[in-house]
């Protein structure tokens, strides 16, 4: 049994190394996938630690922006009303 086994080896060494290398290769990219989540995890925690009163402003600023937005369409159909009125045209 331990002489087939050998010679079984022996017959198919390129196979053998080559499977070794492939499950090498897997665990490699398998580690360097979990390092770089952990980074990123990390990453994650100091932007929500770090940033949450920054953010907080820019949000602020998106909401009055986006205020001003639906003003702004309001007066612009509100102009667009005055405009065509006299065209009998109704854009809507």
């Amino acid at each position: 049994m331990m002489t087939v086994a050998r010679s079984w080896l022996k017959e198919n060494s390129t196979l053998v190394y080559f499977l070794i290398a492939q499950a090498i290769g897997i665990g490699a990219a398998v580690l360097s996938i979990t390092a770089y989540m952990v980074r990123l995890e990390g990453r994650v925690v100091t932007l929500e630690t770090r940033g949450s009163s920054h953010l907080a402003e820019i949000n602020n600023r998106l909401t009055v922006t986006e205020k001003e937005t639906g003003a702004n369409s309001a007066r612009i159909e509100r102009m667009t009303d005055i405009m065509t009125r006299n065209l009998n045209i109704n854009p809507k």
